[in-house]
């Protein structure tokens, strides 16, 4: 049993990569193997449209023919049990970096076929997780979390299944006096991240052992 998480926040000991490693305790505590990759770390693009993977006959047809970072980690992706991505919300959406992601990971396994709906092979469970510095009613307001559901939708056709939670109202800064941040109240969100995040963490190490369980 292993799970893959990755991490589409550039800080790797913040919020988002916090959660994660709750997660992958999670999926440790039921006896999977894990490995944590800080997706930031990695030279890649998002896709490039070249349709490789959709040649018919092609050496690289469902499979990305592009030869950079992202090659060995998709190795690893088909031999995983699970994945669980994690990203900050920027502008409504994931970041960049976890969109370009998303993409080559995706587009690879779709298929445009009237008989199937993927070329992944197999069902694996997937799953994300979102932190926003929003609140939650922002967060529903703004349409954040819809955002995201046409994603979770494509992952769950092509891999079978998705899940996702979201952390809002979550410390941007450990010192909010170094920074213009006067639409926050610092007391209150310190308050709230010494209140919820703790509560969050145990929701991730849970999503990370259920991710695990329903895959065997």
């Amino acid at each position: 049993m292993k799970l893959i998480a990755f991490n589409g926040s550039p800080r790797k000991k913040w919020n988002t990569a916090t959660l994660l490693e709750h997660a992958l305790k999670g999926a440790k505590s039921e006896g999977a193997k894990t490995e944590l990759i800080h997706l930031y770390d990695l030279d890649y693009k998002g896709c490039t449209s070249c349709f490789a993977c959709k040649r018919i006959g092609g050496k690289s047809y469902g499979h990305c023919a592009i030869k950079d970072d992202l090659h060995p980690v998709f190795k690893k992706v088909g031999a995983a049990d699970a994945i669980l991505i994690g990203s900050p919300i920027y502008y409504a959406i994931t970041t960049g970096e976890t969109r370009c992601f998303l993409e080559r990971l995706m587009f690879q396994y779709s298929v445009y076929d009237k008989e199937r709906t993927t070329l992944f092979g197999r069902k694996i469970r997937t799953g994300f997780i979102y932190t926003a510095g929003a609140k939650d009613e922002m967060v529903k307001e703004m349409g954040f979390d819809r955002n995201t559901q046409l994603t979770e939708m494509a992952m769950a056709r092509i891999f079978g299944s998705c899940e996702s939670m979201f952390v809002t109202d979550t410390l941007q800064f450990s010192d909010y006096s170094k920074y213009v941040s006067t639409l926050f109240d610092p007391v209150e969100k310190k308050r709230h991240r010494d209140v919820q995040f703790p509560k969050d963490c145990k929701k991730a190490y849970e999503l990370g052992a259920r991710l695990v369980r329903k895959a065997e």
